[in-house]
């Protein structure tokens, strides 16, 4: 005698997450256990765990053949979040359970402990959004679950263990459902622009980066204030707006990064290490991850030491600069990241650092400079709105800088970045302050 059963869950492709229907068949004839669907290795060991899990919370495991398939199967299966759905079908297959909720309008999510208990997965925040707009409730790990209520409209419950779920679905017990609740805390910055003193010129170009959305390149020696000037960016650009603070905490959920609740709408902050490879800026891997610049997306991504990366891997840069996003081509997938973000690069103005410093440290010759200079492309360059030379250190007493050094920092603007109306957005510029006077044409 067979018997079916159909469970809905969903996968998880970069920030889309298509509905999978889970169907569990199990028929007379020889003992087996197959799943079919195109599932990858953590799904196709998932049947040593929901047999563990189901024996341990005092249920017989069915006995025959047994066939799980994931529909649609050309679509690839990664991690544990079949567990839970897998072992719900068993069980309403075998008639070990009967529903007395209709399972049509509910999704299941959750890796399986050996003893039945449910573990959090990852890459979870997408999925829970697209139940949401599908009017479906969810059943998911109690752990990790406070980022969920994020989700507006989001019909959450959540379970510690299996015997739970099967209880609620029963009807026999009551799972309470995850109230949202909104914070409005003032947000905190540990690197206050308030706490940079003097660098009155770099200040300036730094509110203009930060009102306009513009590129920016520092240049100056060692110990200049350059990383300092870079890291309190973000405390003077606008807080995330509820949708951007979703969509970025829905790409530090796929990259699998723990994100502070209370500092969801402060713009993101990254730095990478100059030895990163082009597939850390930009993504990869055969199961597609965010990289850098979707992590720093609506924030801002710093390159300190820029002439020291690679310049291949400075190029991949070119395309999100334009387009705001990154789209990854792999043999089993396609997928597509929001890249929207601010660069910001740090260089010395030489190989020493310490060319036009006003002192002799520096013993560069022309060529080495020039070299060194074009490690970073025109293309790139062009991308850059503006360019900040030689910040000087001045004494937090001192209220203006001293125009008459013979080190004087300068602002170059790249005009063609005031598309449509350069002449006018550069004439703004000049009467807000003399320095943008010096430009680059």
């Amino acid at each position: 005698m067979s018997q079916l059963s159909q469970v809905f869950t969903r996968a998880s492709t970069g920030l889309d997450a298509p509905l999978v229907t889970i169907e569990v068949h199990i028929s007379s004839g020889l003992p087996g256990f197959s799943i079919v669907g195109l599932p990858e290795g953590a799904v196709r060991e998932s049947k040593e765990r929901v047999r563990s899990a189901l024996i341990n919370s005092q249920f017989k495991f069915p006995k025959g053949r047994i066939t799980v398939s994931l529909a649609p199967a050309n679509l690839p299966k990664s991690g544990g979040r079949y567990d839970l759905p897998i072992a719900i079908g068993l069980l309403l297959a075998s008639g070990q359970i009967k529903e007395k909720i209709n399972l049509d309008g509910f999704e299941l999510y959750g890796e399986l402990g050996l003893n039945g208990s449910l573990r959090a997965i990852e890459g979870l925040l997408p999925a829970i959004i697209a139940s949401s707009q599908d009017a479906h409730n969810i059943i998911l790990p109690t752990q990790e679950s406070a980022q969920y209520t994020l989700v507006n409209q989001a019909k959450i419950y959540p379970c510690e263990h299996l015997l739970q779920v099967c209880d609620f679905l029963q009807g026999t017990s009551n799972v309470n459902q995850l109230v949202r609740k909104l914070t409005n805390k003032q947000t905190i910055y540990n690197n206050d622009f308030s706490q940079v003193k003097g660098q009155h010129h770099a200040k300036r170009a730094l509110e203009v980066v930060a009102s306009g959305g513009h590129n920016l390149l520092l240049v100056g020696t060692p110990g200049s204030g350059k990383t300092m000037l870079a890291e309190r960016l973000p405390s003077i650009m606008s807080p995330l707006s509820d949708d951007k603070a979703l969509e970025r905490a829905s790409i530090y959920s796929v990259a699998n990064k723990r994100l502070d609740l209370t500092q969801l709408k402060v713009r993101p902050f990254r730095s990478p290490h100059h030895s990163s490879s082009a597939v850390a800026l930009v993504g990869g891997g055969s199961i597609p991850k965010p990289g850098e610049i979707s992590l720093a997306h609506e924030g801002v991504l710093f390159l300190d030491e820029l002439p020291e990366f690679p310049r291949s891997v400075l190029e991949v840069l070119r395309q999100p600069l334009e387009n705001g996003v990154i789209h990854l081509s792999r043999a089993a997938q396609q997928t597509t990241f929001p890249a929207n973000f601010q660069l910001i690069g740090a260089m010395n103005p030489c190989p020493c650092g310490y060319y036009g410093d006003g002192t002799s440290k520096c013993h560069c010759t022309e060529d080495q400079i020039d070299r060194y200079k074009n490690k970073i492309s025109g293309p790139l360059l062009d991308r850059i709105d503006m360019v900040l030379s030689r910040p000087l250190k001045t004494q937090p007493n001192q209220t203006k800088p001293n125009q008459n050094h013979p080190f004087f920092p300068t602002i170059q603007i790249n005009k063609t970045a005031f598309y449509p109306a350069p002449q006018k957005t550069l004439g703004i510029l000049q009467k807000i302050s003399p320095v943008f006077a010096k430009t680059k044409k």
